[in-house]
C-alpha cells in the first residue's frame, strides 16, 4: 500500500471541541495564508528601478566624465542605459529567483524602450512647436499664401495655404492611384499566384528600397521630358505613387495571407467563385490590416521632398489646379524656407512642419475611423436595419397568431 503526501492540517479534537485543541493539550495553530500577488507593480519593483537608475547615473558620471576620455550627450545616455540594465540585473539577483530576474529585466527593457521612443517623439514635436508657434498663431498663416510677402515682412503677412492645398491634392491623387494598384498586386501574389507571382514579388521588394530621388527622376524623364507634360501637382502625385505603391503592396500581401484558409474553403463549398471569395470574404476580413497598409503608404508619401521638387516645381502663389503649372507642397515649403537666413521665414517653415504633423494626424485618424472596424462588425445603419426587420417579423408573427384565434371565436358564436 502506498501513502500519499498530503498537506498538513490543523489538529482537531473530538466532536464539540474547537479546532486546535486535543486530548493531550493545545495543538499548533496553522499558519495564516499569505496572499500571492500575480502581476502588477510592487514597492520592491519601484525601489529596485529607482536604485538602479540613480546608481547607474552616478557610476556613469564618474566613469564617463572623470575616468574615461569620453564626451558627448548621446554616448553618455547610451552608457547610462546599459549600466542601468546591468545594475537592475544585479539588484534583482539579490532578492529574486533567476527566472523572475530575467522576466522582470525584459519587462523593464521593453517599458524603458517604449518610454524612450515616446520621449523622442515628444521632444521633436515640442521643438518644432516652440520654433513655429509664433507664426502658427496668426490666422493669416492658414488663409494666405506667400505671393505678396517678402522675406523681411512681419509674420502677420503671408502663410502656407498654397502648400496645405497642394499637399492634400497631391497626396489624395497618389493615394487614389497607389491603393487600388497595390491591393490588386497583393491579391494577385497571394490569391492568384502562378509563374508571374515570383517576378512581381521581386520587383515590389526592389521598389521598396528605391530612393525617393530616383522616383522623381523617373517621372521627370518619362512623363515630363519624354511626353512633354509640364511640372505640376499631377506629376508630383505620380512620383509619390511610385513611392507608395510597394509599401501598400507588401503590407497588404502580409495581411491577406493572414486570413484563415477555412473561410475561403467555406466560400468555395457554398458555390462561390474565386472572384466572389476574394471580394466578399478575403478583403472584408482583412479590412483593418488593409487600412494599416494604406496608412503606411500615406506616411511614406506625405513627407517626400526630392521627388516633389523635381516634378512639381516651386511657387509662392496659390494654385488649386494640380494639372496645370507649378504647385508647392508642405515638405517643399519647409525645405525652401527653413534654409533661408531670415527669422520670419524660418518661423514660417517650422509652422509649416507643425501643420504637416496636424494634417498627418487628421488623415490617420480618419483612415482608422473609416476602416478600423473588426471583421464582421456591423455599422450603426446596419444594426438599425436589422433591428427594424426583427421588429417587423415579430409583429407579423404576433398578427399571425391573433388572426386564427379571432376566426375560432367567430365560429363558436
Amino acid at each position: 500500500m502506498t501513502t500519499l503526501d498530503l498537506p498538513p492540517v490543523a489538529a482537531s479534537g473530538p466532536v464539540g471541541e474547537p479546532a486546535g485543541t486535543g486530548p493531550t493539550g493545545p495543538a499548533v495553530a496553522p499558519r495564516p495564508e499569505k496572499k500571492l500577488r500575480i502581476g502588477g507593480v510592487t514597492r520592491d519593483d519601484v525601489l529596485t528601478v529607482v536604485g538602479a537608475a540613480v546608481g547607474s547615473l552616478a557610476l556613469n558620471w564618474l566613469l564617463y566624465e572623470r575616468v574615461l576620455p569620453f564626451s558627448g550627450a548621446f554616448g553618455f545616455l547610451i552608457c547610462w542605459y546599459l549600466l542601468f540594465l546591468a545594475g537592475y540585473h544585479l539588484l534583482g539577483r539579490l532578492q529574486w529567483h533567476p527566472m523572475m530576474v530575467r522576466d522582470r529585466l525584459v519587462s523593464v527593457a521593453a517599458w524603458s524602450s517604449g518610454l524612450l521612443v515616446v520621449a523622442l517623439i515628444a521632444d521633436q514635436i515640442g521643438y518644432v512647436a516652440s520654433r513655429g508657434w509664433e507664426a502658427a498663431q496668426h490666422l493669416n498663416f492658414f488663409t494666405q499664401s506667400m505671393d505678396h510677402t517678402g522675406p523681411l515682412d512681419e509674420l502677420g503677412s503671408g502663410g502656407a495655404l498654397n502648400a496645405v492645398v497642394g499637399s492634400l491634392e497631391q497626396l489624395g491623387l497618389a493615394t487614389l492611384f497607389a491603393v487600388p494598384l497595390g491591393i490588386a498586386a497583393a491579391v494577385f501574389m497571394s490569391e492568384v499566384g502562378g509563374r508571374m507571382a515570383r517576378p512581381v514579388r521581386t520587383l515590389v521588394e526592389a521598389m521598396t528600397a528605391l530612393p525617393s530621388i530616383v522616383a522623381g527622376l523617373f517621372i521627370l524623364g518619362v512623363v515630363i521630358l519624354t511626353f512633354g507634360f509640364e511640372k505640376s501637382g499631377f506629376a508630383a502625385s505620380l512620383a509619390l505613387t511610385v513611392m507608395m505603391m510597394p509599401i501598400v503592396t507588401r503590407a497588404a500581401e502580409v495581411v491577406i495571407r493572414l486570413v484563415p484558409g477555412t473561410l475561403r474553403e467555406a466560400s468555395y463549398a457554398l458555390g462561390g467563385s474565386q472572384w466572389r471569395t476574394v471580394w466578399n470574404v478575403v478583403l472584408p476580413t482583412a479590412r483593418p490590416g488593409l487600412v494599416t497598409a494604406v496608412v503606411l503608404g500615406m506616411a511614406r508619401g506625405v513627407g517626400e521632398t526630392s521627388p516633389v521638387l523635381l516634378t512639381s516645381g516651386f511657387t509662392s502663389q496659390f494654385n488649386g489646379n494640380p494639372f496645370s503649372e507649378h504647385q508647392v507642397s508642405l515638405p517643399l515649403y519647409i525645405w525652401n524656407y527653413v534654409k533661408q537666413p531670415y527669422e520670419g521665414m524660418i518661423a514660417r517653415g517650422f509652422a509649416a512642419g507643425l501643420t504637416l504633423m496636424a494634417v498627418v494626424l487628421v488623415l490617420f485618424v480618419t483612415a482608422r475611423v473609416l476602416g478600423g472596424r473588426r471583421p464582421g462588425q456591423l455599422t450603426r445603419a446596419q444594426k438599425r436595419m436589422i433591428s427594424r426587420e426583427a421588429r417587423r417579423q415579430e409583429a407579423a408573427a404576433l398578427g399571425g397568431i391573433a388572426r386564427p384565434y379571432a376566426i375560432h371565436s367567430q365560429a363558436k358564436h
